[in-house]
Parts: C-alpha cells; sequence; structure tokens
C-alpha cells in the first residue's frame, strides 16, 4: 500500500458520515440519468479526502 493510499480507518466519523450523505446523494442524482452533472459532489468528496490525505502523512 503506498503512503497516499487511504483506508476507511484514516477517516474520522463526522468525515466517513459526510461521505456517506453525499454518496447517497449523487446516488439519487444517478437515478435521473447518465446526463445529470456530479462534479460538484465529487469535488466536496475528494476535499474530504484531501483533508484526510493530509492529516495521515503529518502522523509518525
Amino acid at each position: 500500500m503506498a503512503a497516499d493510499d487511504l483506508s476507511f480507518s484514516d477517516f474520522t466519523v463526522g468525515e466517513r458520515m459526510r461521505i456517506a450523505g453525499l454518496t447517497a446523494r449523487m446516488a439519487k442524482r444517478g437515478v435521473a440519468g447518465p446526463d445529470v452533472d456530479l462534479s460538484d459532489l465529487q469535488a466536496r468528496v475528494e476535499r474530504i479526502e484531501n483533508q484526510a490525505r493530509r492529516r495521515k502523512t503529518k502522523k509518525p
């Protein structure tokens, strides 16, 4: 596993909840059809992942 790989335990409880909520919103939008734009929600998930990645790389 590379240093920048994230596992479920790298996220805080709040981050897990936010990612679950955003994933549910993406799924709900996805039901509307393939032409629906999900980029705003995907960007929010990426920001959460980047926070966890920064926190993980700080640890000794």
